[in-house]
């Protein structure tokens, strides 16, 4: 049975991936109760669109911010301890959460506060995490590895939301912040465990601006590595946040509380936990950009015709295909950077896979937020949905002229 595993899902195989992935599967459940009990408590807090969207300005700013300069730093200094202090201050935001929400004095400000130390930190984690995986498996595993870890990222978003919806009609969201603190300790006991050798430290170092400017020009003067990053910028910033609006569209739209909320949630979770399994077992080498950018486009279509959907079971039914289309992007464009990048610029090359993926979240959650509060949920998805959808047309564009150019100079020399 365990040899049958290893081959359906041979990153299983190597000891240090088993001993990152098992942690990931418990802290992720715990991560994803905090997400929606974060967003529901503002929700609760406030009735406000955009001061949701704001709490997603706070948690994703420090990244749009900082995240080229983190990835200097993750060239620089031993990965495994620099997860450590990340997931040890994680660990301690969601404590402080819980008890200020149990003591009955939570306010819309502390939680804007928290949110954004935990962006801060979160700046240095993704893309030391996402970096680490290449360390812990071989090379023709990786997406083996990256599909896995997106399986039971989705696997936590599926049950997370559903489960937190009961505990927090019985027991409030302060419960929730305290588990997701103690769902941090096997992830710490586990990455004691691995041993990695350097795992990628840079030796020579020189200033921090010359360097993030190194790793920009390393990344512009790759045409598949500038495609995804521009791919990812455009999904980043107008399809990821479409988690935002789940409060308001299962409130406003749908007319379900915290039910429905959960459901939905759920729905994205069980279509990502699909994708991610498929391309655990069966992706091998480079993706193909041409499947790149087909999904990119097909996600951001999704979004706008849930702008005519107000029924829950069509919703939960569109929510499961957005969760599988979106996860396969997101595994071919990781996969896509990591093995299109030298060892010497992984950090810096994987701190721009955030700021694309996740840093530019805060642009989106304003527009999102803004147009829902103005125009209602639906108008959101649709506006974000269209602005990604053109975007990536360009994008493929772009793409096609520089192949086309560089075909030219290849035939003239």
């Amino acid at each position: 049975m365990i040899i049958q595993v290893k081959t359906a899902f041979p990153a299983l195989a190597y000891r240090n991936f088993r001993l990152f992935w098992f942690g990931q599967c418990i802290s992720l459940i715990g991560t994803w109760m905090q997400t929606t009990a974060q967003q529901w408590l503002v929700y609760t807090l406030t009735k406000s669109a955009f001061l949701l969207g704001l709490l997603g300005v706070a948690q994703f700013g420090p990244m749009l911010c900082l995240s080229l300069v983190a990835g200097v730093f993750i060239d620089r200094y031993p990965k495994k301890n620099m997860i450590l202090f990340t997931q040890t201050f994680l660990m301690i935001q969601a404590f402080a959460l819980g008890v200020l929400i149990c003591s009955g004095h939570i306010v819309y400000w502390e939680v804007l506060v928290l949110a954004a130390l935990q962006g801060l930190i979160n700046t240095l984690d993704i893309p030391t995490r996402q970096s680490l995986i290449s360390y812990l498996v071989d090379r023709k595993d990786l997406s083996s590895a990256l599909g896995l870890n997106s399986a039971v990222f989705n696997i936590a978003r599926m049950i997370a939301p559903a489960l937190s919806a009961v505990l927090i009609a019985q027991f409030g969201t302060g419960l929730l912040f305290l588990f997701n603190g103690i769902t941090f300790i096997p992830v710490i006991i586990g990455l004691y465990l691995i041993k990695v050798e350097s795992s990628g430290i840079k030796q020579v170092r020189r200033k921090v601006f010359s360097e993030m400017l190194e790793g920009l020009n390393y990344i512009r003067h790759s045409i598949v590595l500038s495609s995804t990053v521009l791919s990812l910028l455009a999904v980043g910033t107008f399809v990821m946040n479409f988690n935002l609006l789940l409060p308001v569209y299962a409130t406003e739209t749908l007319g379900q509380g915290v039910y429905g909320f959960s459901f939905i949630s759920s729905a994205v979770g069980a279509g990502s936990l699909i994708g991610a399994l498929l391309v655990a077992v069966r992706a091998k080498g480079n993706p193909s950009l041409r499947f790149l950018f087909g999904s990119a486009l097909l996600v951001s279509l999704l979004l706008v015709i849930l702008n005519f959907i107000h029924a829950l079971p069509l919703a939960v039914v569109m929510f499961v295909i957005i969760g599988f289309v979106n996860i396969f992007f997101a595994i071919s464009a990781n996969t896509t950077i990591q093995l299109n990048s030298s060892e010497q610029f992984k950090g810096r090359v994987m701190s721009v896979y955030s700021f694309a993926f996740v840093g530019t979240t805060p642009i989106g959650n304003l527009f999102a937020g803004s147009i829902a509060e103005k125009l209602g949920p639906g108008m959101g998805f649709f506006m974000n949905g269209a602005v990604s959808g053109i975007l990536i047309i360009f994008t493929i564009i772009n793409f096609l002229l520089k192949k086309h150019t560089l075909q030219t100079t290849v035939k003239s020399v």
